[in-house]
């Protein structure tokens, strides 16, 4: 089983997805790395020799923050938006979107699902 960036890879998948399963890394980014290293893109992870992993492992390392490194750096960012107190920093705080999506309807992944307070207070009501 393949490990990079401390994450195993599963070995019935072909290589350009299952470098996918690294945070930071999609599938242009991928390709881009099995390109450099001189990997078929349809090899699966599991036929991958000891030196062709440690070549894509080398290439990330040269790359840039995945994993651990780039989810605290967006972490990080999302504070200093938070303690800025911008605008950005107040819809995180709020738990809205922040890339300017309509709230009026939709946007309930942000949002949780719907608190049914009126519905609840009419059925509390009627019972009594």
């Amino acid at each position: 089983m393949a490990r990079i960036a401390g994450v195993d890879l599963p070995p019935k998948k072909r290589s350009e997805i299952g470098l996918t399963y690294i945070y930071g890394v999609g599938r242009s980014r991928s390709r881009s790395l099995l390109y450099r290293a001189g990997i078929e893109f349809d090899k699966k992870i599991g036929d991958l020799t000891e030196d062709e992993i440690n070549k894509v492992r080398q290439i990330l390392e040269e790359e840039g923050a995945v994993e651990g490194d780039l989810r605290k750096e967006v972490s990080m960012n999302i504070k200093r938006h938070i303690e800025m107190g911008s605008y950005r920093g107040m819809r995180h705080r709020r738990g809205l979107p922040v890339r300017g999506q309509r709230t009026h309807t939709n946007a309930r992944t942000r949002k949780g699902p719907r608190r049914g307070t009126i519905a609840n207070k009419k059925k509390a009501a009627a019972k009594t």
